[in-house]
Parts: C-alpha cells; sequence; structure tokens
C-alpha cells in the first residue's frame, strides 16, 4: 500500500540551482502547451519539512520508516510497477507494466511488463524480479519476521494472504491469481502495486534461506551504499544524515532522462528554509502559513498552492499500557467525540491557515474533491462546541477538579500531546487546541518532537508505554485505494493507536469486494467512510495545503509535482532562464 505518514502541511521544495550549458532535450507541459527546449545540467536542491530526515533507501518499508519523505527519493531510484498520477489514474508512461487486465470475479490479473525497462547495470527488469519481491513480502509479513519486520503493508490489498498464486508466464508477463473474488480497483491499487520489481541478481544475496536474506536486506535498508542497482531515473550519488541526499541522472534510464542533479536538504526550520528562498539558495520551497505576510518578498518565485489527497489528524494511545495509563478512558467514544468538539478547526482555519486548511470531518478530505468524498461529510458530525463537549464528559461522571476533569478512580484527563516539530502553524494550531481542551477541563502538555523520532515512537506497539497522543501528522494516500484496512483496520500496519472495532472491519472488507458498477462500489465505500468518520478512530484536524514557491528559472516543477499522491516526477523538472 503506498499511504504513507507525512509532517502536517509539509511542503514540496527545492533550491540552488546552478544553470549549466548541456544538451537539449524536448518535454511536453501537462497542461497540453507546445513542447519546450528542457536545458540537461545544473543542481537543485529540495528542501524537507523541518527537522525532516531521510532514513530508509528500499521500495519495501517496516512501519516506522514509512514516511512520504523517505519515498519520494526511493520512488526517483526505483520505477513502480503501477504509477499513479495526478488524476489518480494509472500512467503507463512511467510504469514498469504496459498493461493489466483481469477477469469479471477480480481473481486472475495479468500483468504484461514493458521490455524497455533496465537496470543500471545493463540488466532487463523481468519477472524474476517481480517474484523476488514476492517472496520477500511474503517472509517480511510473518508475525515471526525478524526485526526490522513487519512489512507495513501487510494486510493492504490483502497482501500476502489473500494471494493463491504468483506466476510468471514468461520474461516480461505474470499472473496474479487470488483466494477470493475482489473489487479490481482495490485490487491493483493496493495489492498488485506492490509488485514493484526489485533488483534479484543484486539483492538476492541468500537464495536458499529467506529468513537470512530479509535480515540482510533489513539491515541494509538504513544503508544508502546499498542502492548501488537502480531502474529509475536517478542513482544516490551520497547521504548525510541531518544534512543532505544527493542524487543524480541515471545515464542507462530508457525513460524520460532526468536533467538535473537534485539535492534533498534538510532544514533546521521554516525561518531558515523562508532565508534561502529569498537568497536563491532554495530554488522549489514552501512558504510555511505562518510566514504567510512575507510572501511578496519571493520576488524571484512563483507561487502555488497544493492539496495532497490524505487526512491530517491527532492520533490517542488507545492501548491499555499507554504511557498516562489514559488507553481506556480514550477507548470510550464519547471521549473522543468531546476532544472532536473542542477543536475549532474554522478558527484554526482562519488564524493560522488563513485560508489554505479547511476543516476536515472524516478520512477522505473536502479539499481536493473527489468522488470518494460522502456528500453528507461536507459538513461536520461533530460541530465545534465548547458546551456540548463539557457536558458530554460531565454526564459520564467526570468533574472538573483543579481545573481538570477527573474520574470517580481519580484519574485525571492530563496527558502530553507530541507532534512534528520545526513548524509555526503546526506550533500555532496546537497551542490553539491546547487553549481549547482546556476550557473543558482537559489538560495537555504540548511536547513538539522531530518527525522522524515522533514516527519512531508511535509505529510500534512495543513503545505504547512511551506516548499518550501525537499530532502535526497525517497519511497520505499515496495512489493507493483510499480505504481503511491498514490505517483504521485491527492489527493495520498503521493503526498502532490500538483502534479496533468489528463493524469498523466489517466496513472496510465490504469496500474490497467486487460490485457491478460504480454507483453500488460507492455506496459501501461511503457507509464504511461515515462510520470511520463517526467513531474516530483518530481526530481530525485541519487539511491543510502547501503553498509552493518555485523559482522562476526551474520548470515543470507545478506539471509534474503530481501533489495528490505526494510523489513526483523529478525526471521532467529542469532549469532554464
Amino acid at each position: 500500500m503506498n499511504s504513507r505518514r507525512i509532517v502536517l502541511a509539509g511542503g514540496l521544495a527545492l533550491s540552488l540551482a546552478a544553470l549549466a550549458a548541456g544538451c537539449g532535450t524536448t518535454t511536453s507541459a501537462a497542461n497540453g502547451t507546445p513542447a519546450v527546449k528542457a536545458v540537461n545540467g545544473g543542481t537543485i536542491v529540495y528542501a524537507l519539512p523541518p527537522q525532516t530526515n531521510i532514513n530508509w533507501y528500499l521500495p519495501i518499508v517496516n512501519s516506522g520508516y514509512d514516511s512520504l519523505y523517505n519515498f519520494q527519493l526511493i520512488n526517483q531510484l526505483y520505477m513502480p510497477l503501477l504509477y499513479i498520477n495526478s488524476k489518480y489514474a494509472i500512467d503507463y508512461k512511467d510504469s514498469i507494466a504496459s498493461k493489466v487486465t483481469y477477469n469479471t470475479a477480480g481473481t486472475v490479473y495479468h500483468v504484461f511488463m514493458n521490455p524497455k525497462w533496465k537496470w543500471s547495470n545493463g540488466q532487463p527488469v523481468t519477472t524474476k524480479d517481480v517474484l523476488f519481491t514476492w517472496n520477500v513480502i511474503q517472509a517480511t509479513s510473518a508475525k515471526n519476521a525478524p526485526s526490522p519486520w513487519p512489512w507495513v503493508g501487510a494486510g493492504s490489498g490483502d497482501m500476502p494472504n489473500g494471494v493463491k498464486s504468483v506466476v510468471a508466464n514468461s520474461k516480461y508477463e505474470f499472473t496474479v491469481t487470488l483466494k477470493q473474488p475482489a473489487n479490481q480497483e482495490w485490487y491493483i491499487y493496493n495489492g498488485l502495486s506492490a509488485l514493484s520489481p526489485m533488483p534479484s541478481a543484486a539483492w538476492n544475496k541468500y537464495p536458499n534461506n529467506i529468513t537470512q536474506e530479509i535480515k540482510y536486506l533489513g539491515q541494509n535498508g538504513t544503508n544508502p551504499h546499498f542502492d548501488t542497482v537502480v531502474d529509475g531515473a536517478y542513482k544516490l550519488q551520497s547521504a548525510t544524515s541531518s544534512q543532505s541526499w544527493t542524487i543524480v541522472p541515471n545515464p542507462s534510464f530508457p525513460g524520460q532522462k532526468a536533467h538535473a542533479k537534485i539535492v534533498f536538504a534538510y532544514q533546521g526550520s521554516n525561518a531558515s528554509e523562508f532565508a534561502a528562498l529569498k537568497t536563491g539558495t532554495v530554488q522549489v520551497g514552501y512558504v510555511d502559513l505562518s510566514e504567510w505576510g512575507a510572501r511578496g518578498e519571493l520576488t524571484g518565485d512563483n507561487l502555488f498552492t497544493n492539496y495532497p489527497f490524505d487526512y491530517q489528524d491527532i492520533e490517542l494511545n488507545m492501548h491499555s499500557n499507554a504511557q498516562g495509563g489514559l488507553g481506556p478512558v480514550f477507548h470510550q467514544l464519547y471521549v473522543r467525540q468531546a476532544l472532536e468538539m473542542a477543536i475549532n478547526q474554522n478558527a484554526i482555519n482562519k488564524a493560522v491557515y488563513h485560508g489554505v486548511g479547511p476543516a476536515q470531518y472524516g478520512p477522505i478530505p473536502t479539499v481536493p474533491k473527489t468522488i470518494y468524498l460522502d456528500p453528507k461529510l461536507t459538513k461536520p458530525i461533530y460541530a465545534y462546541n465548547l458546551k456540548k463537549a463539557k457536558a458530554l464528559l460531565t454526564s459520564h461522571g467526570w468533574k472538573e477538579k483543579g481545573g481538570v476533569m477527573t474520574n470517580s478512580k481519580g484519574q485525571k484527563l492530563a496527558f502530553t500531546l507530541m507532534y512534528s516539530s520545526g513548524n509555526a502553524s503546526t506550533d500555532a494550531q496546537m497551542a490553539l487546541i491546547q487553549q481549547e481542551w482546556g476550557q473543558i477541563g482537559v489538560k495537555i502538555t504540548l511536547k513538539p518532537t522531530p518527525f522522524a523520532s515522533l514516527i519512531g515512537i508511535i509505529d510500534s506497539n512495543a513503545n505504547a508505554p512511551k506516548w499518550d497522543a501525537a499530532g502535526g501528522l497525517g497519511i497520505i494516500y499515496g495512489g493507493s485505494y483510499p480505504t481503511g484496512h491498514t490505517l483504521f483496520g485491527t492489527g493495520g500496519g498503521l493503526n498502532q493507536f490500538g483502534y479496533s472495532s468489528p463493524k469498523e472491519n466489517a466496513l472496510i472488507a465490504a469496500t474490497h469486494k467486487p460490485w457491478p458498477n460504480q454507483q453500488v462500489n460507492l455506496q459501501h465505500f461511503f457507509a464504511y467512510e461515515y462510520y470511520t468518520s463517526q467513531q474516530l478512530p483518530n481526530l481530525w484536524v485541519n487539511q491543510v495545503g502547501t503553498i509552493n514557491a518555485v523559482a522562476k528559472n526551474v520548470h515543470n516543477v507545478a506539471q509534474y509535482s503530481n501533489a495528490l499522491t505526494g510523489y513526483p516526477l523529478m525526471n521532467y523538472w529542469w532549469i532554464g532562464k
């Protein structure tokens, strides 16, 4: 599954381009405008969100490393089996697969691979590489898989347990057969897409011992020097933690060849990134909404706003051994309802996000508009109302003592809220939520934490005793079918907060089944979406757009940013006049 954790309001950003003469190639703009002559050469530095590290380099991952920012780099090195474009459709031009066919029951899928794709060592990308990926997925999904596994995608697309067989029909064609009928779009987007080929000749060091093999891969997932054979438009040149990661064009890439070197640059703060935009050392960056009033100072940049297809949230630790002992309390729906009703999303949008942080009421955002948004969820189920929120707590026996709601056991609604640090607008959002919750007798202590450290804590059941709540985060669907098995299903790979509901599981399962037409399909999807919105497995917060700043001499960034999925096609970017 392509769902990844993101920092709240994380931006698309690049910087430092040195114009260099080189051979020119022709590229076409995505909006249908006449083709222009692209110039090869130069360096583009891509600014990561503040205090965000890239710390994993393989196409398969566990939950602790499953961040959008890791995969923005990984996807430049390795071609996806299926690339989902900005229209949320398969783009076969940028996919390993050239075609996918399936039967009406949704049980058999034939995948045809384009024979033009090559590894950087000159070897063709074949079904042998797909079968290697499949074997690794099976092994890393096992309950007894060695650390750092399990694979985060286990269960998504019913992978791997719902698969009866994966068989190579030829060098460039394979067939996947499922154990039971499946919604074809759901399986292709969430299951089949996981079978992106990995370089078996380079990586399959233990072909007769899969346990040893996945230990080997797990040990090298954090090693940037391991990725010497790639099939993407770029090769990894260097990586320095908390500093920079440099990718260079892969000269043997048979697709749209990359034009420029790209540096993914660590940012200590929004202020330092904004200063780099002003001086031109960041060419394509983001404008944090705390710097909204100063955006006019970026005279050398073009600005545009993107909305990813995601949801943004606060996660409550519902495990019985949660840090502050509030796990069973958070498991009570009325507590989550009270907390949701005490978040003034409209005020936050106005005061913090200047109108580009619309309210969100469930797992599907209201912006951008998609067919997946239940029309009933354009308005809140739990409208902001402090009086009702407080009354809901007192009606269940909570009493305010010393300004803090306390139950009959003496347990207080007081806990620590960690959130991703380095973002001034997130600081402001969390401060407003702290203030609002204080008015209903809920006392929170804010703890800003670097993104990588934060997800390292919350995305492991073993760490349940180490946290109460986490915010400043979200999930981007990243091209996956936006149902909730790994997100809200019992034991889902990204459900490390302990939410569990048999009805939720059943409604999710219904979205996986084949239905006679799109209308019926959406009826079942909306049933899942509405129940999830009402049950609050997470607390929903503003869905924040990203204001991007692109230097006027950097081209094709907006056209190929693919904001919906978060996976830009950087090989189309180039530096000119």
